[in-house]
């Protein structure tokens, strides 16, 4: 991999090394672009396993410390992992106006339920949850402030046969990227979590082969994604495997979230 725009450090309190140790890492192995988006923190609460929002000038103020130091040799972006809730619209925009920050990417965990509740998609109760998770999907692609969406899969990690509600689910979410040009990310971290069996078949949790099936040939933009917990995991056996399966299913793989492609 030329580029990686989905990295986490220690600062989110379950991966492992500073942004310098991402930097030096990446630098090491040749890679041209390095993209930082650790979980963000939110002003008001606290949802867990996420940085502290009192780090969050010291994340971008370090990994901008690292841009002009590495100038040349590695190109570094800021951003971060969040998910959408529609009241902190205002915050999505100061993250860009006074914090700087370079970029931010969709990453759905939490969502509106149709129940009013905000809920974790790592525990659906039905497929109908999916339903909510991608309508939460789409709202995020339109508001306009996300450069691609983390995971679109990340609801088949539950256990779940597949039906309609999940065709359906699929649907709502690449009509959206489609309509609002977002990439896709092909999440590299689910398939170093390795294959199982659930009830529709001995499968990775995500990427699930049959959500991907649907882009094979297509123009939609699809980026592989690290997710990278340790910066050992920007070059580990995944990586290879994941850029062979992309390949197989004729995935049209970009490189930079910010340049057209040559």
């Amino acid at each position: 991999m030329e580029s990686n725009f989905h990295t986490h450090t220690e600062r989110c309190l379950h991966a492992y090394g500073k942004e310098r140790d991402y930097a030096e890492y990446a630098a090491d192995i040749k890679m041209k672009i390095l993209g930082f988006s650790d979980h963000a923190p939110f002003p008001d609460k606290d949802y867990g396993l996420r940085m502290q929002f009192g780090e969050l000038g010291d994340y971008i103020g370090e990994i901008n410390r690292l841009k002009a130091e590495m100038q040349g040799s590695l190109t570094l972006y800021s951003g971060l992992e969040i998910e959408y809730i529609p009241k902190y619209i205002d915050y999505y925009k100061k993250l860009y106006d006074e914090y700087g920050l370079d970029y931010l990417i969709l990453g759905e965990h939490m969502y509106a339920s149709r129940h009013g509740s905000l809920r974790n998609i790592y525990f659906a109760e039905t497929t109908e949850d999916y339903i909510d998770y991608a309508r939460n999907v789409q709202e995020g692609a339109a508001s306009g402030f996300f450069s691609m969406i983390a995971h679109p899969d990340l609801m088949f990690l539950n256990e779940f046969p597949w039906d309609k509600n999940c065709e359906k689910a699929c649907d709502i979410i690449l009509l959206a990227a489609e309509k609002y040009d977002l990439p896709l990310e092909f999440n590299i971290n689910g398939v170093r979590k390795g294959k199982r069996m659930f009830p529709d078949g001995m499968r990775f949790p995500y990427p699930h082969e049959k959500f991907w099936r649907q882009l094979s040939g297509s123009k939609q933009k699809v980026m592989l994604g690290c997710d990278c917990h340790t910066p050992e995991q920007l070059n580990d056996s995944a990586v290879g495997e994941s850029e062979k399966i992309c390949r197989e299913l004729r995935l049209n793989i970009i490189n930079n979230l910010f340049e057209e492609e040559k």
